[in-house]
Parts: structure tokens; sequence; C-alpha cells
């Protein structure tokens, strides 16, 4: 074979595979025009699709947010502080003469009643045998009187005989018929009985006197022995025993304390700045105890003077029949209110400040709308809306507000979603 002919089979080839490329493209593009309407218009719809975004594309591009209505609620200017609860009536219960404690009726957290329940008795057995000498002693002193005044009766019934001789022997004497000496002998007997009168009038005094000593010494007596046991002064319960069995007990000295649950005292101590602004028997104040609130009390004492090291004064508030929790001795957290009023208010995490004002985002038509207003008092997490385009109950952007402008299109969920 010639070598010239190699290349021209090479060339022929190529050409041959051109053509045939360039006869597929024509047939393609033939069959493209003579394709039926419907494929035509399918093909159309897919690359409009293609190029409009997808209902999910234009859900992604919204702001998801959370919103709460705007509330009317009650707004307060409080001062939070920490106080102590107290009984209001409490006893220190000592013996009122000394001796030994014989008895113990109660103990610890029994209950108690005033002028009935015993609490303890000291010598009440050496006592009641006083009080047994005195009788006996009372008893004799009224013998003694009784005696002293039938000695006085018989003492008159001598002084009026010897009266009545006295004065007939001197009838006798002026006539003459009796001598001078037996005058004198009936003149002596008389004075005598008259002595002895007087004798027995003072023995019946004397009697009379040591019968009412012998009466003021029993009374004394039974009253130590009333003194030995000692009741209850005040309703209650017993918080604390101080003296054991067999201890030796002394006026002043005391056995037992006891509080009264059912009437507690609140007191706290306040700055002085604000000594002004509360008013006893006007000024309310919260009280909790373990979680535990007791509602709005009165003020019912607040300290006529400031302490001068600490800058603070005392307020105090009677609370009768407390809850179980509010025991003598707990911590309370007590909020005095110094000022309250019912307003419009809003969340105060929704608040923003843009510049020197305060704006809130609200909802309307899926989009965000900015909203200005006036704040004014601040209670609990809620903010007062004293100005502004804010009703009761519209709603306001509480979460997602840092990603919003006005108009930015938002989508409203549940909150914990």
């Amino acid at each position: 074979m010639d070598k010239n002919t190699i290349p021209s089979r090479r060339y022929w080839k190529t050409v041959s595979l051109a053509s045939i490329a360039l006869v597929a493209v024509i047939g393609a593009v033939a069959m493209w025009q003579l394709r039926p309407a419907s494929t035509a218009k399918a093909a159309d719809a897919a690359k409009m699709n293609e190029s409009a975004p997808s209902p999910a594309t234009e859900a992604k591009s919204k702001v998801p947010v959370v919103v709460t209505p705007a509330l009317t609620r009650l707004f307060e200017v409080r001062i939070e502080v920490q106080g102590t609860v107290e009984a209001k009536n409490t006893a220190m219960v000592s013996p009122r003469i000394p001796g030994v404690i014989e008895f113990l009726f109660v103990d610890e957290g029994d209950a108690v009643i005033a002028g009935q329940t015993k609490l303890f008795a000291t010598d009440s057995l050496k006592i009641q045998k006083a009080v047994l000498i005195q009788q006996q002693d009372l008893a004799v002193a009224r013998c003694a009187q009784r005696e002293a005044a039938a000695s006085l009766e018989r003492g008159r019934a001598d002084f009026e005989k010897a009266e009545l001789d006295y004065r007939r022997f001197a009838r006798l004497l002026e006539k003459q018929a009796v001598t001078p000496d037996a005058f004198e002998q009936q003149q002596s007997r008389y004075r005598q009985t008259q002595a002895m009168l007087k004798v027995a009038e003072a023995q019946v005094d004397l009697m009379t006197e040591r019968q009412k000593q012998a009466e003021a010494a029993l009374a004394i007596s039974e009253k130590d022995l009333s003194d030995s046991v000692i009741l209850a002064p005040i309703n209650g319960r017993i918080s604390l025993k101080l003296l054991e069995l067999g201890e030796m007990g002394s006026p002043g000295q005391p056995v037992f304390r006891i509080e009264d649950p059912s009437l507690v005292e609140v007191s706290a101590m306040i700055p002085a700045n604000f000594y002004p602004q509360i008013v006893a028997g006007q000024t309310q104040m919260k009280i909790t105890v373990a979680s535990v609130e007791a509602g709005l009390v009165t003020i019912s004492y607040k300290s006529p003077t400031i302490q001068t090291k600490m800058r603070t004064f005392e307020i105090k508030a009677l609370l009768k029949d407390p809850p179980p929790t509010m025991v003598p001795g707990s911590m309370a957290a007590i909020s005095v209110v110094l000022e309250s009023r019912k307003a419009l208010g809003v969340p105060t995490v929704a608040l923003q400040k843009r510049g020197e004002r305060s704006v809130v985002y609200g909802v309307r038509d899926n989009k965000a709308r900015i909203v200005e207003i006036t704040t004014g008092l601040e209670t609990d997490g809620w903010t007062e809306v004293k100005q502004g385009a804010i009703t009761d109950a519209t709603p306001v952007v509480t979460m997602g507000q840092y990603l919003l402008n006005d108009g930015t299109a938002v989508t409203v969920q549940t909150e914990g979603r």
C-alpha cells in the first residue's frame, strides 16, 4: 500500500464523523419544533417553578416570634426587706416563792390555758404543813377569845354586885347603920371588881387581836400554798423549759417560757430615707414565710426614732391566726407597699431602646409593627404603659423581638415550641 493513501483515509473518516454529528443535531432541533403543545406547556411550567420560591422557602424567610397580650394589672412601688416573726404575747414564768421544784406538770410543746393549766410546784408539801399549823393556831386563838369573853361576863356580874353593895353601904353609912370599917371593905371590893372588869375587857381585846393575827398568818400560808403551784398566765404553748425537777427555784428565775402562736408580730428594719413615706395604721406590707403568703397587712407600729448607727427604723405589723408556717422565730420576706395603682402594662422583656425612645413590637398582618410607648412603674416583670398605641389585649412580641425591624415578616408561634 502506498504511504500517501493513509492520511487520505484518516481525513475522510473525520469528515464522516462530523457529518453524522451534524445530522443528529438537525434531527433533534426538528423534533423539538414538532413536539406536542401539552409537552411544551409542561416544560415552560417547570422552568417557571424553578425560578419562583417554594412555600417552604418563603416560610424560612419569616422571623418566628412569641407574643403576649398587654394587660391591665396592679403596679406598685415596694421596699423589699427581710423581717422576723415574733409572738406578740410571751411570758417567762418563774416561782413566786423560793424552793425546790417538786412537780413539773407540763413539758415543751404542750398547750396551756391561762388561769387553768398547772405548770410546776415548789415546796408544796412543806407549805401545806405550815398551813395546817396556822389553822391550829387560829383555832387556839378563837378558843382563847371565847374564854376571855366568858371571863368578861363574869367580871361584869361581879362588878354589878359589888357596885350595888357599895351604894347600899354608902346609904347605911349616912344613917350610921354600919361602921366605917364595913363601908370601907365594901368600897375596896367595889374598886377591885371594877379593876378586874377592866382586865377582863383588855383580855378580850387581846384575844381578839390574837385571833386576827392567827387569821392573817393562815391567809399568808394559804397564799404561799397557792403560790407554790404556778398556773399559766397566758394562753399558748411551752416553748422552752429552763429548770428541771429537783432544782432550786427562786423568784425572777424562769422555769418555763410560754408563747402564744395565734397572734404574731412581724418586724423589720427600714432604711431611714423611707421614714416620711411610711405611716402607721395606713401603709401596708406583704408578708411571705417559707413561700406561703399572708397577704396584705397594715403596719401597726413605726419607731418614733431612727437608729443613728445603722440609719434604719423599725416597723411592726400584727397578724392574727397566721399560717402554720409562720411561727415565732421564722424569717419573713417583707414587701412594704409605698404606692399602688392599676394600669395597662406589657412584659418588661418586650421593651427595647431606640435612642431615647422606649418601643415594643406588635404584630399586624403577619408583620412586625414598632410602637413607641412611655413607661411608668415596673412590678413583677411587667412595665406600666403611660402613653402609646397599646390597648388591653394588644399582642406584643416577647421572644424574637431583637431580630425585628418595622415591617419584618413574622410567624407567630406558641411559646415552648
